[in-house]
């Protein structure tokens, strides 16, 4: 599905924005402060969550809270509107229609990559598995909607623990639905790594094929069985409450990856060599998703790498069946998609941002 045009109003430093667009890259540049992210993020905007930068709607409108915003989008031929507005959540319509985030995940894939995720392999397993969950969504939107239900099941259990709660049936409803959940995350996780690997076999590419593997840790978080799911966490009860939370599960899990002959651990590479590993995983991520046609947004991605790997990136890209917005301090950062990418220039004037 490809974006064709993107409408902002009150949505970070834009005021009001409106651009057409086509299955070409979209290299967008400008000074520093400029509000080249912002368009991004409000493309991510129109998948499940929030968004690239993961945050509150409040903290994504203009002038604050009290005024709201809004992201009007044409996929293909269908129409999508997605605002918060003042004091409330964020809502979706799609044709018109109300609709659930869960909703866009269907109609249209979003993969980003942005320098904060750089170091992505040095943070704590939370950045990977969110990482992995995002990676996820791209295969099997109804992911969002298992996760839910498990974070809502794990939160009533948590409280029953800390509360000390010690009447067996109320855990053990709340445990069969982190079962059948957690199970699925599981299932879904695993299926996403081994499409990713797979996108990565044979690939002819500049930047290094890594090993993906679902690191169980402490709790076995890579257990895709219902029924062994259930039973470990009636087992840990007791642990459970002495710690106030749940201690086993999918919340558990983290992303490994090694590449190379050596087998090296991404963890224990150089900091360049990480990037090109991400950049690796994002590139296989929507060569995985070739049929569903992704939208790639890669923020700031040429300032990290050599005129070398800058051009093979970019052809890369451009032999994808993905829609791609890439931001950069300068034109010439995309000298060599000259002819093949559609070309914005981003200035801030005043409080607010302007196309050039």
């Amino acid at each position: 599905m490809t974006l064709t045009r993107l409408h902002l109003a009150q949505f970070r430093s834009w005021a009001r924005l409106e651009i057409e667009t086509d299955q070409r890259p979209v290299a967008i540049h400008g000074p520093n402060g400029a509000g080249k992210t912002n368009i991004l993020e409000a493309v991510s905007m129109l998948s499940p969550g929030r968004g690239m930068r993961g945050a509150t709607p409040g903290d994504q409108a203009r002038k604050g809270p009290d005024v709201g915003w809004q992201i009007r989008a044409r996929i293909e031929d269908r129409e999508i509107l997605t605002r918060a507005l003042p004091g409330q959540s964020r809502e979706v319509t799609i044709d018109d229609k109300p609709a659930t985030q869960v909703a866009l995940g269907s109609l249209m894939r979003v993969i980003w990559l942005t320098p904060a995720m750089d170091r992505l392999w040095a943070d704590a397993p939370e950045q990977r598995r969110r990482f992995l969950d995002r990676v996820t969504l791209s295969f099997a939107p109804s992911h969002a909607e298992n996760a839910l239900a498990y974070d809502k099941a794990m939160r009533e259990r948590n409280r029953l623990l800390r509360d000390e709660v010690r009447d067996v049936g109320w855990y053990r409803a709340l445990e069969s639905q982190m079962a059948e959940m957690g199970a699925a995350i599981t299932r879904n996780r695993l299926d996403a790594i081994a499409r990713i690997m797979a996108a990565q076999d044979g690939a002819e590419t500049a930047f290094p094929a890594a090993t993906l593997n679902l690191l169980p840790g402490e709790g076995a978080a890579d257990d895709p069985e219902p029924e062994s799911i259930a039973h470990r966490l009636a087992e840990g009860r007791s642990r459970d409450m002495a710690a106030g939370r749940t201690l086993t599960g999918p919340h558990r899990a983290d992303l490994g990856a090694h590449w190379g002959p050596q087998d090296m651990p991404a963890a224990l590479s150089s900091t360049g060599e990480q990037k090109a590993l991400l950049l690796s995983l994002i590139l296989a991520n929507a060569r995985a998703l070739h049929a569903e046609a992704p939208v790639l947004l890669l923020d700031e991605v040429a300032a990290h790498l050599d005129s070398g790997r800058r051009a093979a990136l970019y052809e890369e890209i451009t032999a994808l069946s993905a829609q791609c917005f890439l931001t950069g301090t300068g034109p010439e950062l995309f000298e060599t998609l000259r002819g093949r990418a559609q070309f914005l220039s981003v200035a801030r004037e005043g409080d607010a941002s302007t196309l050039v």
